[in-house]
């Protein structure tokens, strides 16, 4: 059997009995809450109907973030160890069981994940950059420098065109947008103008004929702090929730620009996360009891949600109607109404919870 890294999986035996007791239960159902647990280093399938545990698998010392991919059958963890470590887990949500890690080599610390277009996405906070992993290979086949102290949270666009990442010590949000770049071919040698030099080879140069792009990255000042954000679902803006100075930034998308600072009262804030209507921001505080309900049209507080005693993760349904919150120093996830704005009930999922994740099996 393999040797698993301690940073990377638990104990051989965790796997075994892990994997045990998930083949034990019914089949993974259609959609799937996924839970991270930081202090029992498991990642927990959620019956979100029932709001019970099914099963769950061993993960790595320190994971922060799960991912599902696009057809709900394989889940993706960092693991992040402050930006130490370099190691993404792969769990087989079908079987439970744990699947070959992937190492990041270089790329040390991911943290932030997203699957977009086929493709896993990922910041690596220690390496200042963030990467694209084809999930097919197991092989990183974009790169891309910020040159910014923790690079931590990730959005791609749809289209793959456009990465928002905040960059928590460096007080900015990186937008990077890829753009077509002119093709200029090499000057020719003086007396070879109607064609190669000699001995050249034949044909056209490799990639000719494709269109040329390159990355063009904008820092936008914001906050101290920032790290959870959020693009609308309009595309319009971006919300970042600043945790030294507990305001919220909000960002033109279109003239990437900083157009507005609201005194939010949201110092530790962990996360920020609209409603699928876009009617509202939802920001969860490590340090405090609430989670805070922002009127986005209005941009001004509409509500605070008693929860627990300090919370990080948000995850809103793909329905709409509830929205999950991971209470670490309460040990559950709390389970929020969006129409009543209450709890309305709690999921055991391991000690200090964390990362959140909707797997929609196809």
């Amino acid at each position: 059997m393999r040797r698993l890294p301690l940073y990377s999986r638990s104990l051989v035996a965790g796997i075994v009995l892990a994997t045990a007791a998930w083949t034990a239960t019914a089949q993974m159902p259609q959609q799937s809450l996924l839970v991270l647990s930081k202090r029992d280093h498991t990642l927990s399938i959620i019956d979100p109907t029932s709001l019970k545990v099914l099963a769950s698998a061993p993960v790595g010392a320190d994971p922060h973030e799960v991912i599902a991919s696009d057809d709900g059958r394989r889940a993706y963890v960092s693991i992040y160890g402050g930006g130490a470590y370099h190691v993404l887990n792969v769990i087989d949500l079908v079987s439970g069981k744990p699947l070959k890690d992937i190492d990041t080599g270089a790329l040390n610390g991911p943290h932030g994940l997203t699957y977009i277009g086929g493709k896993l996405w990922f910041t690596a906070e220690g390496a200042k950059a963030i990467a694209r992993l084809d999930p097919t290979t197991e092989k990183i086949d974009w790169i891309m420098g910020t040159g910014q102290d923790r690079t931590h949270m990730i959005f791609v666009t749809p289209d793959q065109k456009q990465i928002y990442t905040t960059n928590v010590s460096s007080a900015t949000v990186s937008a990077l947008e890829e753009k077509p770049m002119a093709f200029r071919p090499p000057p020719m040698p003086a007396g070879n103008a109607g064609g190669p030099p000699p001995g050249a080879p034949s044909g056209s140069p490799p990639g000719m004929g494709r269109p040329r792009t390159m990355w063009e990255q904008t820092l936008i000042p914001v906050g101290p702090g920032d790290e959870g954000f959020d693009v609308t679902p309009d595309g319009r803006e971006l919300w970042t929730a600043n945790a030294q100075d507990g305001t919220i930034s909000v960002i033109d998308i279109a003239a990437k620009k900083n157009v507005a600072t609201l005194q939010a009262d949201v110092k530790s804030a962990n996360r920020l996360k609209f409603t699928l209507d876009g009617k509202y921001a939802l920001i969860s505080l490590l340090g405090r009891g609430d989670l805070v309900v922002y009127d986005v049209a209005a941009r001004k507080e509409f509500k605070r949600v008693p929860i627990g005693h300090g919370a990080a993760g948000i995850l809103v349904e793909p329905g709409g109607k509830r929205a999950f919150v991971s209470c670490g120093p309460d040990n559950y996830v709390a389970v929020v109404d969006l129409t009543m704005w209450q709890v309305v009930g709690h999921i055991d999922a391991g000690g200090e919870p964390d990362g959140l994740a909707w797997a929609s099996r196809r």
